[in-house]
């Protein structure tokens, strides 16, 4: 019996024991009748499907972003590795388990990471929109520093939010030179910086820091919505001219690109056309990046939902 068994490395007939996050569950009844736990399991490596057979709880979808105890097995079903979880139970602080061997977090130095998003703020060379940017972002210091982006998809782990609005800010640094005279800079970082702002209050967050669910306001109003209010808030309380308010609301509001894509309206500005763009680049290669990491050279992944397609890895 294999204790504390990494997901990375477990492999079909692995019997094990160990703590493992529920990242979902979902209750279900098999075609004889019989209720199961369909779940997924998580730690720092990865995640990994798995059953409870004959189960009816007490765990179930209420105790998603918890950490378990299992006793299962690993084995196979339609090419993917999958856990039949013999015997599972709620852990406590009396077991004693690492919070960090559970918990995926970015590979980025966070106070490096964090310093050099400040200093790119502090190069916004429009003062109104410095402003704002430094006010809004000043409320959700230790959030940006630590929660995930996203529930699942891209940078959903712990600093996922850092990390991808710093690849975005340095992207946005580097074409607002490069379409100098199209693009104001000041804008566009601004809107780069504060983006995603409103996701503290759209999720649901875990005592690890785990994205679980929506919030109330953020199934209602969505993150595009309650970041652009708290520009306006911001742009009210210092006097920010209203042209200027009013456009960075609009980046933060049309950054999803298309309505279908959830965005609240369509760019219409150069900025806010940039700005989707880029935060679909840094979305996709986040994806492309922790896909290609669960592949050998010359290898095909499954078909990804997020990218509608397989990907391959070459070996250059």
């Amino acid at each position: 019996m294999l204790q504390n068994l990494r997901i990375s490395d477990m492999r079909v007939g692995d019997g094990f024991e160990g703590f493992y996050i529920l990242k979902s569950a979902l209750a279900k009844v098999s075609s004889n009748g019989k209720p199961f736990l369909s779940a997924v399991l998580e730690d720092a490596t990865g995640e990994v499907d798995a059953k409870a057979w004959d189960y009816s709880g007490p765990i179930g979808p209420a105790n998603e972003g918890e950490v378990l105890k299992i006793r299962g097995t690993v084995t196979e079903f339609k090419g993917a590795l999958q856990v039949n979880m013999d015997k599972l139970r709620l852990a406590g602080e009396q077991d004693g388990f690492d919070p960090a061997d559970l918990v995926p977090v970015a590979p980025i130095d966070v106070e490096a990471s964090y310093k050099e998003l400040m200093g790119l703020v502090d190069s916004i060379e429009d003062r109104d929109y410095r402003e704002v940017c430094k006010t809004v972002l000043a409320r959700h210091g230790d959030a940006l520093r630590t929660i995930p982006a996203a529930k699942s998809v891209h940078h959903s782990f712990l600093n996922g939010l850092l990390m991808h609005t710093l690849n975005m800010a340095r992207q946005a640094d580097f074409l607002s030179k490069l379409y100098a005279g199209t693009v104001d800079r000041s804008l566009l970082l601004a809107g780069t910086c504060l983006h995603d702002i409103g996701k503290e209050r759209e999720f649901l967050f875990t005592n690890l820091g785990l994205v679980t669910d929506y919030s109330v306001s953020g199934e209602l109003l969505g993150h595009l919505v309650m970041g652009a209010q708290e520009v306006a808030d911001a742009a009210r309380e210092l006097g920010t001219p209203e042209e200027k308010a009013v456009l960075l609301q609009h980046l933060l509001l049309s950054h999803h690109g298309e309505p279908e894509f959830g965005a609240a309206v369509r760019p219409m500005t150069a900025e806010a056309e940039l700005l989707s763009y880029i935060d679909l680049i840094d979305s996709r290669m986040e994806i492309y990046r922790e896909n290609l990491a669960n592949l050998d050279p010359g290898q095909f992944s499954q078909r990804i939902f997020a990218l509608e397609k397989k990907i391959y890895k070459h070996g250059g």
